[in-house]
């Protein structure tokens, strides 16, 4: 992969991450049109990088609730701050259960397949439109919409189901207030992409050349940056309800990405 190659996939990943398109099924298919031959595992790594660059950047748009939950957790009460944390380590659970048990399958996924991301963007756009329509409320997130975003953010693990889309759907269409719901959501993933950073560490599993450390570090780069703008743009969207033009948008892609793969 050049360099070229690596800043064009780090500007999708921290554009999309964030957008209700899906960062992994754009990722899939800015690889098949650049001719990326990585195998499955080398491209589940580039994927893996740029996520962590926009979890990072997450942090920076979040710094301070981030701070504020710390220090409500130090404290060792019941209070809201400790409730919150723990309702994002209770969505967590489906994820971890998924990445355990079916990694290498996961990982299979991520090797070209158009049909599937195709399909996943037509599946992401029907959530956004349902959630597009929800009425809007004040409730907050509770432990029991917690976990039913959590298996959302398992199913979104697949390429092409955006994970943003699809756990804040999800919880908007649970009742939630939008604006709880789209800050949930950003927070919910941070833990879990540094625990999957520090499971293949640990593991050994991450591996690379020294010829890719170039393209990895100006993906990641280049995701970090264009993550910061997502993320601020994201809050606002959902703000305002505009959730819908990015279902047109998946619509059109998805169909695309399905007759790109028929067709080859």
């Amino acid at each position: 992969m050049d360099i070229i190659d690596a800043i064009i996939l780090g500007i999708i990943q921290g554009l999309t991450e964030f957008l209700p398109v899906s960062s992994s099924g754009h990722l899939e298919l800015g690889k098949a049109i650049l001719g990326d031959n990585s195998v499955p595992e080398e491209s589940l790594l580039f994927t893996v990088v740029l996520h962590f660059a926009t979890a990072l950047s997450t942090i920076v748009i979040f710094r301070k609730d981030i701070i504020d939950l710390i220090k409500g957790a130090l404290k060792f009460e019941w209070n809201e701050d400790l409730q919150f944390i723990s309702k994002i380590a209770l969505s967590m659970i489906p994820a971890v259960i998924v990445g355990l048990f079916f990694e290498e399958q996961l990982e299979a996924l991520f090797g070209g397949n158009i049909l599937l991301v195709g399909c996943m963007l037509i599946i992401t756009a029907v959530l956004l439109f349902l959630a597009d329509k929800a009425k809007d409320t004040d409730k907050t997130v509770s432990f029991k919409s917690a976990f039913i975003i959590g298996i959302s953010q398992a199913i979104a693990m697949l390429p092409g189901i955006s994970r943003s889309g699809a756990t804040i759907s999800t919880s908007v269409l649970l009742g939630n207030d939008k604006t709880k719901a789209a800050r949930f959501s950003f927070l919910m993933v941070v833990p879990l992409i540094f625990g999957k950073i520090a499971k293949d560490v640990l593991n050994g599993d991450i591996n690379y050349n020294s010829g890719n450390f170039t393209a990895l570090s100006i993906g990641f780069v280049t995701a970090f940056i264009a993550g910061l703008f997502a993320c601020t743009w994201m809050i606002s969207l959902v703000k305002k309800s505009k959730l819908s033009y990015f279902a047109i948008y998946c619509v059109v892609v998805g169909f695309i990405a399905i007759i790109y793969a028929l067709m080859n």
